[in-house]
């Protein structure tokens, strides 16, 4: 197993035109803005296209990115434990940004980042469960304590299973033509 190396975001732009660039967040969340000439790969799609990802590497290093860096290091650390390095980009496509970098917003299909998504449901489960007991059953209020629970699960696991089912909704899973362009492109590179 190798361990993911990180990369600033100015040690990945003076290497981006050598590297094999791919974003690994949901295909609404990539929409919002990404780095120039990344292939989007979400996450759950990394261990099935392990075979192409490796030739990738062999031809020239590969960065992994999403929106903040937890995402890209589990892909990396999965690469890794199937022999392939990788390198995560530190602080993800928000450090990008923020370091004053261009991100590409392709203007037709714009759509909100995981974290905004998880921040809305949560946010609207809470104000459900507290509306439903006051009016319906005061025991209905725990459907907003299972939520805090859940967000405070999701901060000292840096796993959140809100957004594990959130990605499965069809705006955040890829089109088959997407996926396909960018493993086509993943392959010729």
């Amino acid at each position: 197993m190798t361990t993911p190396r990180t990369l600033d975001p100015g040690q990945a732009r003076t290497r981006l035109p050598d590297l094999t660039v791919i974003d690994v967040r949901t295909p609404g969340e990539y929409a919002s803005g990404h780095l120039p000439g990344v292939l989007n790969i979400p996450l759950g799609h990394v261990r099935r296209l392990l075979p192409e990802i490796r030739r990738a590497a062999e031809r020239g290093g590969v960065l992994v990115v999403c929106a903040s860096g937890a995402r890209s290091e589990t892909a990396c650390r999965l690469l890794g434990a199937h022999g392939v390095a990788a390198a995560t980009l530190a602080g993800g496509t928000a450090a990008w940004a923020a370091d004053g970098h261009e991100l590409h917003r392709p203007a037709a299909r714009a759509g909100w980042t995981m974290e905004r998504q998880v921040r809305f449901t949560a946010g609207a489960l809470v104000l459900l469960g507290l509306l439903l007991g006051l009016l319906v059953h005061p025991a209905l209020r725990l459907l907003s304590a299972g939520v805090a629970a859940g967000l405070v699960v999701s901060a000292l696991t840096n796993r959140c299973g809100l957004a594990a089912l959130l990605a499965r909704l069809p705006h955040n899973r890829p089109r088959a033509s997407d996926l396909d362009a960018a493993v086509a492109a993943l392959r010729t590179r």
